[in-house]
């Protein structure tokens, strides 16, 4: 299993880990949504918390976000509700990645 992009948990930034496609020699990234749970809203204004990180994010696509709502957060965007149950499976998979990322780095 190889992660091609990992997400640093402190900053919530992600981590290029680019890796070579043995099969046709070019190098391949994956950009990831993480789930969030709005903490303040203002308008269209956001700011997520997601494993612990806080960061901006629009509502602008999510109309009916509302505070203390779970959102899955790509390129800085609500783009969709997310129920609990999924978030907490998606973080658990991206501290497995991490985890895993640290054991064979």
């Amino acid at each position: 299993m190889t992660a091609e992009y990992l997400w640093d948990r402190r900053q919530l930034r992600p981590v290029s880990q680019n890796t070579k496609c043995e099969a046709r020699g070019e190098i391949r990234t994956m950009c990831l949504a993480i789930p969030a749970r709005i903490v303040e809203l203002q308008g269209d204004k956001a700011v997520v918390d997601a494993m612990g990180n806080r960061f901006k994010a629009k509502t602008t696509l999510l109309s009916e976000a509302k505070l203390g709502d779970l959102v899955l957060v790509h390129a800085g965007f609500a783009i969709s509700l997310v129920d609990e149950e999924e978030a907490k499976k998606t973080w658990q998979l991206i501290a497995e990645i991490n985890d895993y990322a640290r054991e064979n780095s």
